[in-house]
């Protein structure tokens, strides 16, 4: 929801080296046997705009040949834009009711396995006068997990995949973990995916605005999810050791080294500490390359954000150094070129992933229609 600052943009320079060139033809027919493609956005569809020109978006995935599975990494709609009202009585004006499910039809006509995992303004947000307090954020989120999640262990979109799901992979110790039926976790050539309910707003952290003032609700919930998610990570982490996997990747919403979240007014980001202190330490044990993909800020970046710990995000949160990290922001569907993210995934090669990003649309804001 926040915009990274220019420096990420020359990081991303950088970094570009490791990436795929566009106009990759020639690259594509040497293909290794075993490499694979994933897309990746989130942040969309975002206002009318979008959501009437999505076509655009779903037939640049579908005529990619390549492309065996869709990653959708949360926020399926604007921060100033109201929620369903679920399980409201009245339902708040302003709020749109069908919103969600229009969108759920959008992902169905994604051809390869489609995972989604929530943001935070489809459910954590929807208190918010700017989202015109038209949800309670549990009723929410409960909503989210019964339309997206219809068939616990099976993936969304025109061809459905299996994958492990918290919902019935839980640690039995956590019988509360069972609920968390959007923490999936898959295999594919040799590297292992994890996706995480871990949205904006520092977490839920932000104390939710009247009607909604249930402090005790807000707490607990934060404070649960955030555990499952530990667990949910460290089961993946384990998973990849036990089979000597070459990668993980990690799909969640929020932006947990976001620069504007740290600033005077900013949400803070001392709610995603415990999570990034597990995630450092998980990944230097296994000392194979981890990917980690968010959205939240809008602006595509690449960084290794705990390569360094006296480097400005290195200092965030305040963990060892892990070299073998990656981070991808996808870019947001309201900052032009819209794009998604091409990844591809080598497992014989020694970094294992590379990307390009694939306009779809010149200008998301004007010419989309």
């Amino acid at each position: 929801m926040k915009r990274f600052t220019a420096s990420v943009a020359l990081i991303a320079a950088v970094l570009a080296s490791g990436s795929v060139c566009a106009d990759d033809a020639k690259a594509r027919k040497s293909r290794s046997p075993d490499e694979f493609t994933l897309a990746v956005f989130g942040d969309w569809p975002y206002g009318k705009v979008l959501f009437d020109s999505a076509r655009l978006l779903i037939d640049s995935i579908n005529s990619d040949p390549e492309v065996s599975l869709t990653l959708h990494i949360g926020d399926i709609h604007a921060g100033t834009q109201p929620c369903t009202g679920a399980g409201l009585n009245p339902v708040p004006p302003g709020a749109y009711p069908s919103y969600n499910q229009q969108v759920f039809d959008l992902f169905e006509q994604f051809r390869a396995p489609f995972v989604y995992t929530p943001g935070d303004n489809e459910w954590t947000d929807c208190q918010k006068k700017k989202e015109l307090s038209s949800g309670a954020p549990l009723n929410e989120l409960a909503a989210v997990r019964s339309l997206f999640f219809p068939h616990a262990g099976f993936t969304l979109g025109g061809h459905k995949k299996r994958v492990s799901t918290q919902a019935t992979e839980f640690d039995r110790r956590y019988p509360g973990d069972a609920r968390f039926v959007e923490n999936v976790m898959w295999e594919q050539g040799r590297i292992v995916f994890v996706t995480l309910n871990m949205p904006g707003s520092n977490n839920d952290g932000l104390a939710w605005a009247a009607p909604y003032t249930d402090e005790t609700a807000r707490a607990a919930e934060a404070a649960q999810r955030t555990l499952a998610d530990l667990r949910w990570l460290d089961a993946a982490f384990d998973r990849a050791e036990e089979e000597h996997a070459k990668a993980v990747v990690i799909g969640l919403q929020a932006d947990m080294w976001d620069p504007a979240a740290v600033v005077a007014g900013g949400d803070g980001l001392s709610n995603y500490t415990i999570f990034v202190h597990e995630l450092a330490q998980r990944s230097a044990r296994f000392g194979r390359p981890v990917l980690l993909i968010n959205g939240d800020s809008h602006v595509f970046g690449a960084d290794r954000p705990l390569a360094d710990p006296n480097s400005a995000t290195g200092k965030i949160h305040g963990t060892q150094a892990v070299p073998n990290l990656t981070r991808i922001t996808v870019q947001g569907s309201t900052t032009a070129p819209a794009e998604w993210v091409r990844l591809t995934v080598d497992p014989d090669s020694p970094s294992v992933f590379s990307w390009e990003n694939v306009p779809y649309c010149k200008d998301p804001l004007t010419s989309c229609l």
